[in-house]
């Protein structure tokens, strides 16, 4: 085992990180630490190779004080180390070098790996209602793009909205679209989709031609649900009923 020059933590993702106040210790840097800091981070991104954070200290009064401090990644404390160019860098990069190979070959041992495999069984399990809502949206998203190789009738939505959880039947239905702008609400135009969702790719008309008794020929329109639209819809009903919970 690596004698601990400094404390490599590491997080549940199996990431490791160091703090940069304890490598500005380690390093014995003659800048204060906010100066150091600054000039050694500039070739790195926050929230890639760094994160803020915090560290205490007692001060004489024996009252603990909240200092700012950053979480680095193994990869961007190794780099600063070398960059210092001192005896006592080299010292901590070769020690983060022995720390790395120690972490891979401990993550590749058989029995390591089976109990992180049991770890992470137990923690589904702990956790399998939580994830199971999680997942709700997921699967009826799933659902609606299931059923949207093509268009459907406004009955058939409310059918699929209502096998979803947010029970409701075709008339609502289509007097909720009247009333929210989907469908035209008078005129020859009445339950037709407005040009705007049209445009959107969540319905289509489908014209058929009917031939009267007397000889003439009618026309008729039927209002359908493109699969983008099913997915629109499903969604949206989804959403609205969380929002009353």
């Amino acid at each position: 085992m690596t004698n601990e020059v400094i404390k490599v933590q590491e997080n549940e993702q199996g990431e490791q990180h160091v703090s940069a106040r304890e490598l500005h210790k380690a390093l014995e840097a003659k800048y204060k630490f906010a100066r150091w800091f600054e000039i050694n981070s500039k070739m790195f991104e926050e929230g890639v190779d760094f994160t803020r954070g915090h560290a205490s200290t007692v001060v004489n009064n024996g009252a603990v004080r909240m200092l700012d401090d950053y979480n680095m990644t193994v990869e961007m404390a190794k780099h600063i180390a070398m960059m210092s160019g001192t005896e006592k860098g080299a010292e901590v990069r070769n020690y983060f070098i022995a720390v790395e190979k120690e972490h891979k070959a401990l993550m590749n041992d058989p029995r390591i790996q089976m109990a992180m495999g049991l770890q992470s069984a137990q923690l589904l399990l702990d956790h399998k209602d939580k994830i199971i809502e999680e997942m709700k949206p997921k699967a009826i998203f799933a659902d609606a793009v299931n059923t949207s190789k093509q268009s459907i009738l406004v009955g058939d939505l409310a059918k699929l909205i209502s096998q979803n959880g947010v029970k409701i039947g075709q008339n609502r239905l289509f007097a909720y679209m009247r009333d929210n702008g989907y469908l035209h609400k008078s005129g020859s135009q009445y339950n037709r989709p407005t040009q705007r969702y049209i445009d959107q790719g969540l319905f289509e008309v489908k014209e058929s031609s009917h031939t009267n008794p007397d000889g003439s020929t009618r026309l008729t329109f039927t209002t359908k649900v493109t699969g983008k639209g099913q997915q629109y819809f499903v969604n949206k009903f989804l959403a609205d009923k969380d929002e009353e919970k």
